[in-house]
């Protein structure tokens, strides 16, 4: 073999064994590739294996949880079973505590928001209306306060109010403002108005009535027979309610003297006399009846509202107070089938002249909604205790008010000068707003004035000749309005009873255009501060009417127009201002 044909093969044999060496070096990368997915599918495999096992014991701790809680709430069922309580001629008599047999505590766990579980009826901004369509406006008047302060404990707690739980003229009526008290109870109030500009829009203007009613010292009040008609349900056992309930009804009882009577009723799953009939100033046999209050059971408040006001006719006092004031957090769950049948057992009662207050208590489940319109058809006020500030306001500061009628059903109504009005809106009243014919019927209820009380309303109106009008003018106008005096802006009547009076009697005053486009801009502190609380209302609700108007806007005008601020209230909206601004 020649030297050329052994290069070329060992050309040959190099090339062999360079793909010999390349086939194995490719088979050895490809098990070293297949042992490395295999490696990674069971590491995957275990990974696998432990979430599921993390899994399970999540269950298992889960379910261990759930089993834990539902044995809780089994025991604080028995816990808070009911004491039954039977009403005796004599006082008190405690029978045998029972145990309430329950459904399956795993069907009572759900899961919801405190306001959730709130309830409060459904309240739209009244809307614009034009003078030249409808000129008249009527309402009852509203001395309720409890929407501010329950919106006031929403605020505090970081968070803004369901819209529904805002009525603005609870939250202007919840300030006092300086108005002249007539000077004797002949005439139990004065009728009081103001005009000026919108501070939320320039272009509109505002009409403001205020009443102030016949100023009575304390120690001239009439006697009271008060009965304390309390809920000690379950759902009463927080600090915030039973306790606060006790220490509040503590201080109104101090108030009292020799010549008025209380009576302390209680209900649950059933309901009872704690304390029958006693002198207003033995103190210590009141306070001592409710101190041994304890929460326990379901809410039955039919039983205890019937209960409470056959005490109250038992001790009527025929020239004095009669009362039944009930503290809750309106959580009806069980008794009556609806809530029209209690409105309609409160309002039979209030034939018999016998008044019911409700006090609320508490967060989570308050019925703000059924507090207020039981207050409303009961002949009384709807306060709502946040904390015990509050309760000294209501039941101590203002007693007086709060229980002592000078007036009754209380009704008032405008009429717009369509020459001078082109557009008005009343804000708030939504819940009190009434029919035209409504105002002289005797017949229909209303609502009833304090002592020393004030009420007071706004309406938001758009001039005649205003270029800024939310509605346009009709094309085609049917009806020439004339009016005697064309420089009367509106014509304001008020309508009331006396307190043992089924006649109404009527007071009336005309509401004049100013002089002057600047005497629009010269209004008190008062009226500037009540548009700052009107304004507020207004953008928590929806802002709907307030243009570019802000919570910012509203803090420096409540600053400016602080006034006289002897308890704080006036401070203190500014600073739920504040807090608002920073949640919206």
């Amino acid at each position: 073999m020649n030297n050329s044909s052994k290069k070329i093969n060992g050309i040959k044999c190099n090339y062999r064994l360079a793909t010999i060496s390349f086939s194995v070096l490719l088979g050895l990368t490809a098990c070293n590739q297949s042992s490395n997915k295999m490696s990674e599918k069971a590491n995957d495999e275990k990974k696998q294996q432990s979430e599921a096992i993390v899994i399970i014991q999540s269950k298992q701790e889960t379910n261990a949880r759930v089993n834990d809680a539902i044995q809780a709430d089994v025991q604080t069922r028995r816990r808070l079973a009911p004491v039954s309580y039977a009403a005796q001629s004599q006082g008190l008599m405690l029978s045998n505590v029972m145990i309430e047999k329950r459904p399956d505590p795993s069907n009572h766990i759900v899961f919801s928001t405190e306001q959730d579980r709130e309830k409060y009826i459904k309240s739209q901004q009244n809307p614009v209306k034009q003078a030249a369509i409808e000129p008249v406006s009527t309402f009852s008047v509203d001395v309720d306060t409890g929407s501010y302060s329950n919106v006031r404990r929403i605020l505090n707690a970081g968070k803004l109010p369901p819209v529904d739980a805002v009525r603005e003229e609870a939250f202007i009526n919840y300030f006092s403002y300086d108005y002249s008290a007539p000077t004797s109870i002949d005439t139990p109030f004065n009728v009081h108005t103001e005009l000026g500009i919108a501070p939320w829009d320039e272009r509109r203007q505002l009409v403001k009535i205020g009443i102030k009613g016949f100023e009575i010292e304390k120690a001239d009040l009439k006697a009271a027979n008060l009965v304390f008609l309390l809920d000690v349900s379950g759902s009463m056992n927080t600090p915030d309610k039973l306790p606060l309930l006790k220490t509040s009804l503590a201080m109104l009882t101090k108030q009292l003297d020799e010549n008025d009577s209380v009576a302390i009723v209680v209900y649950a799953g059933a309901a009872g006399v704690v304390l029958p009939a006693t002198k207003g100033n033995d103190h210590q046999a009141i306070t001592t009846a409710l101190k041994q209050l304890a929460a326990g059971g379901s809410t039955n408040g039919e039983q205890g509202i019937e209960l409470a006001y056959q005490i109250a006719q038992q001790n009527f006092k025929k020239e004095g107070v009669n009362r039944v004031i009930l503290a809750t957090d309106g959580d009806f769950n069980v008794g009556l089938q609806s809530t029209e049948a209690l409105k309609t057992l409160v309002a039979d009662k209030r034939k018999t002249g016998i008044a019911l207050t409700t006090l609320g208590f508490g967060q989570g489940n308050y019925n703000d909604g059924l507090m207020e319109q039981l207050a409303n058809i009961g002949n009384g006020q709807h306060a709502y205790i946040d904390n015990i500030n509050e309760a000294r306001k209501v039941l101590v500061d203002e007693l007086s008010s709060t229980m002592q009628i000078i007036a009754k059903d209380v009704k008032i109504q405008v009429e717009f000068n369509p020459q001078q009005v082109a557009e008005y809106r009343l804000i708030g009243y939504q819940n009190r707003l009434l029919a035209t014919e409504d105002f002289n019927n005797d017949k229909v209820d209303a609502a009833e004035l304090g002592a020393g009380h004030t009420v007071t309303a706004l309406y938001e109106i758009t001039l005649a000749n205003s270029p800024n009008k939310r509605i346009d003018d009709l094309r085609y106008k049917t009806t020439q309005h004339k009016s005697n005096d064309s420089q009367e802006l509106a014509f304001v009547k008020v309508r009331y009873k006396q307190p043992n009076s089924e006649r109404s009697e009527l007071i009336s005053t005309p509401v004049f255009m100013p002089k002057n486009d600047s005497d629009w801009l010269d209004t008190s502190t008062d009226f500037k501060f009540a548009t700052a609380v009107a304004g507020f209302a207004q953008l928590l609700k929806g802002a709907k009417y307030t243009s570019d108007w802000h919570y910012e806007d509203c803090t420096k005008l409540a600053i400016k127009n602080k006034g006289n601020d002897p308890f704080g209230y006036r401070s203190e909206f500014i600073q739920l201002v504040k807090t608002a601004d920073v949640l919206h």
